[in-house]
């Protein structure tokens, strides 16, 4: 059974599989061996939905928290205004065609974003779900779900599912099947199986409804 966090871990999973590929196309470029299409075709969505991720912890995750764990949420908001100033740095480096200083935004978003996100998971969403009642924490991952324009739900799973493994596919999907009306919930799967080609007999296979 998915639970709301399993969204939460999903996405954190997208955000490291996609940072990591860009930062080894970027160091790839700058050594002569490859070319920076992935960074160039890529950074300006990933940087979009991390902010998007990002305004929604603020917002929902981080007051909630306070009224329970004070003072924790603060470390992880001087974090996201740290990813902020990555995320300007790499675009200012991607608009001046400068190889070199690519390669060391994106080395450095990277390790960065790894360290924070393995951070929340193993502190901040651990106290969260220690704390916050169970059909609060669907009501709180709902609204930062919502932060995404609906015009932009195809796109943000067209870019996420490719990014993620079996056990998140299923659990994304799943949770998509929980809180969407079933026209939007059918929309979604065309887009997943276009998304993820040979891999949807598998998700299919978890999910017996999608047959």
């Amino acid at each position: 059974m998915a639970v709301p966090l399993d969204a939460i871990r999903a996405f954190h999973n997208g955000f490291r599989k996609d940072m990591a590929a860009m930062d080894a196309a970027a160091d790839s470029a700058a050594r002569g061996l490859g070319k920076l299409d992935l960074v160039l075709r890529r950074y300006a969505f990933f940087n979009e939905m991390l902010a998007w991720h990002a305004s929604g912890e603020e917002e929902y995750v981080f007051p909630a928290l306070e009224s329970v764990a004070p003072l924790v949420a603060e470390a992880y908001e001087r974090d996201h205004r740290g990813l902020d100033s990555l995320s300007e740095s790499l675009t200012k480096s991607v608009i001046a065609s400068d190889t070199v200083a690519i390669v060391r935004a994106t080395a450095a978003f990277d390790f960065h974003l790894r360290m924070h996100l393995n951070k929340e998971e193993a502190h901040l969403y651990r106290i969260f779900n220690e704390k916050i009642p169970l059909p609060n924490q669907g009501a709180i991952i709902g609204r930062i779900a919502n932060k995404i324009p609906q015009s932009r739900h195809p796109e943000v799973v067209a870019w996420l599912y490719p990014l993620i493994g079996p056990n998140d596919r299923e659990n994304m999907t799943r949770i998509w099947q929980q809180v969407l009306p079933k026209p939007e919930f059918a929309a979604t799967t065309k887009v997943i199986q276009a998304a993820i080609g040979n891999d949807w007999l598998e998700l299919a296979n978890r999910i017996p409804e999608l047959k």
